[in-house]
């Protein structure tokens, strides 16, 4: 009788998600239950013959085979094939846009370049503004709270002491290894620069621009989605950062003042799976993959689409990285390789005004 019960009581639990929530809890990364003190946990196997895949969609593309049901290639004069859905107007998808020496080269400025000050992080609000990072992660370092010669602030320092000799020395309450705050990396902002607490663009927060080479890869890639005879201006970009075991819930991108104008997504690094909504919660979502190197355009009708990322593929036979990893191989790109083998890295580029 409880187990019948229990099953009831799952059914009309699940009954009471939206349609969205649904298949992301379809999708998302779950273990199989373990006896105790057994090390292998197993994952929980799911059926994934219905996930869209555009690398095999490009591949029977250029075999001369058809596109599958509610799919076409847009005809837009642009260098490469770009896939559309029927009934997701404005989502636009490029596979392999990128070449795989982009892919190193945007994946390393991601992890050295974007998160230095005066761009924000998610570290920002408990360590305030962290410079270096990477190359504490390569050195070893720990990052300590600093003495403050003001008994009168209370402003908290944190930095990354000189020396190996000093890497370890302070309380270890209120220090952490440098490893870790990379592993604990979950966002940075370039340009002009995102106020979480808020929702909303911050002009007054100091920025850099964004970096010249990637405005020129936005603007090329947005061409597809931009109307006629106009130009994409990147004026502010989001770097998210997954681990393992992240998600990204269903959302809208929506704070923009103009969404006829596409956001940008670069995919680097692990698989993903990638949800595409309606404009309620409770429209069936699209599942496709996300692979390194692909980059997906969301304009006009799209910006009101919920979409997320119930799951990234971490494992060596899922995860697709080994063309990545491979050109990581000397010594001082070993943490590169490290990371990137089990992580994912999105940029998304947006035409704020």
């Amino acid at each position: 009788m409880y187990g019948i019960a229990r099953a009831v009581g799952a059914a009309a639990a699940d009954s009471n998600r939206t349609a969205f929530r649904r298949t992301e809890k379809k999708y998302k990364l779950y273990k199989a239950p373990t006896k105790p003190r057994q090390r292998r946990k197993d994952l929980i196997k799911t059926d994934l013959s219905n996930v869209v895949d555009f690398d095999l969609v490009l591949k029977a593309f250029n075999g001369g085979g058809e596109t599958p049901p509610g799919v076409f290639r847009v005809q837009c004069g642009f260098g490469r094939p770009v896939f559309c859905f029927e009934d997701r107007p404005g989502f636009y998808f490029i596979p392999g846009a990128l070449t795989v020496e982009e892919q190193c080269r945007w994946i390393r400025e991601s992890l050295m370049d974007f998160p230095q000050p005066p761009n924000r992080t998610n570290h920002n609000v408990m360590y305030g503004p962290i410079h270096g990072l990477f190359d504490a992660v390569r050195d070893g370092k720990v990052l300590v709270e600093a003495e403050s010669s003001d008994t009168d602030s209370h402003s908290r320092i944190f930095v990354f002491p000189e020396g190996s000799e000093d890497a370890g020395q302070g309380d270890s309450r209120n220090s952490i290894a440098a490893s870790v705050l990379l592993r604990k990396l979950r966002w940075t902002t370039l340009g002009l620069q995102f106020d979480w607490s808020k929702r909303n663009y911050d002009v007054s927060f100091p920025h850099n621009k964004i970096p010249d080479e990637l405005c020129l890869l936005a603007k090329k890639m947005a061409a597809p989605a931009m109307p006629l005879e106009e130009e994409f201006r990147p004026e502010a970009a989001i770097v998210n950062y997954f681990g393992p075991s992240d998600m990204l819930g269903g959302h809208l991108d929506d704070m923009e003042a103009d969404w006829s104008k596409p956001i940008v997504s670069i995919s680097l690094g692990c698989k993903a799976m990638f949800l595409l909504g309606g404009k309620s919660r409770n429209d069936s979502p699209i599942a496709m993959f996300l692979r390194s190197g692909d980059i997906v355009l969301m304009a006009g009708q799209a910006r009101e689409c919920y979409h997320g990322v119930p799951r990234i593929f971490t494992d060596e036979d899922n995860a697709d990285v080994s063309h990545i990893t491979s050109q990581f191989s000397c010594k001082e790109d070993l943490c590169l390789s490290e990371y990137i083998r089990t992580s994912r890295i999105n940029i998304n580029i947006r035409q704020v005004n």
